[in-house]
């Protein structure tokens, strides 16, 4: 695979706009830094007189900058932003992300093959361009979890455990091991999530903390929070998940 490209996002009153020009991108972190001179922008990048005046048209046509002159010199002008950066891509996500891209196209009209590695590249693709998927994978997850929990009969952790285990396996989310019951936790080898994911640096499967939390939460009438402590997205071979339940708020 070639170089990759960093991409930005940004925010404009016309919409969102992805830009991935290095020059565009040059002329978007000087304005970030303060309103600046045609002069001063062609300087502070090293690119000739004409490649800056064809960027600064394309991104004033974009809504991203606005042109403007001085007060007590119209002749001069300056350029300020007109848009607000919402993310920036990321290595080694984004080298992740197009593996899946090429995933999808050897997948073919496999539909289920296609199926795994559309929801891969969307995953990862949130977080190769910048974005925190996170916070509403987990939400969603919890969603799942609390409507799937209504389908379990356990009434205490240990069941649960057992149920959850045979609820991952039956459908390929990876092999669950539980490691202790008083304090729930377990382990999951060949997470469907991240199980081909090289050391990131950071855990990948808020998805799954979000179900299971669901879950426990929906079964045992607890507020659960769970926290997933180790994965293959932090040089792991298995993800680890340990469950807490919340104490009550006492009534006021």
């Amino acid at each position: 695979m070639g170089h990759v490209r960093n991409t930005m996002i940004f925010s404009t009153d016309n919409g969102i706009v992805a830009l991935d020009s290095p020059v565009k991108l040059k002329i978007l972190e000087l304005l970030r830094k303060g309103t600046t001179s045609f002069d001063e922008l062609v300087e502070q990048s090293k690119k000739a007189k004409s490649t800056i005046s064809v960027h600064l048209d394309d991104l004033q046509e974009l809504n991203l900058i606005q042109e403007k002159t001085y007060s007590n010199d119209k002749r001069k002008k300056y350029y300020v932003l007109n848009s607000i950066c919402l993310a920036c891509s990321e290595l080694p996500l984004r080298r992740q992300y197009n593996e899946h891209l090429d995933n999808i196209a050897v997948a073919g009209l496999n539909s289920d093959s296609f199926v795994t590695h559309l929801f891969h590249t969307v995953r990862f693709g949130m977080e190769a361009y910048g974005f925190d998927p996170k916070p509403i994978m987990k939400r969603l997850g919890n969603d799942v979890g609390a409507k799937i929990g209504q389908k379990f009969r356990a009434n205490d952790s240990e069941g649960v455990l057992n149920e959850l285990s045979v609820f991952w396996r039956e459908h390929r989310l990876g092999d669950m091991k539980i490691l202790q019951v008083a304090s729930p936790s377990v382990i999951v080898n060949n997470c469907y999530h991240c199980g081909k994911m090289p050391n990131v640096g950071k855990t990948l499967c808020s998805m799954d903390e979000g179900i299971i939390e669901g879950v426990f939460s929906s079964r045992l009438n607890l507020h659960y929070v769970v926290k997933e402590t180790e994965c293959y997205g932090t040089g792991h071979n298995h993800c680890k998940f340990v469950v807490e339940a919340q104490p009550e708020k006492p009534k006021k």
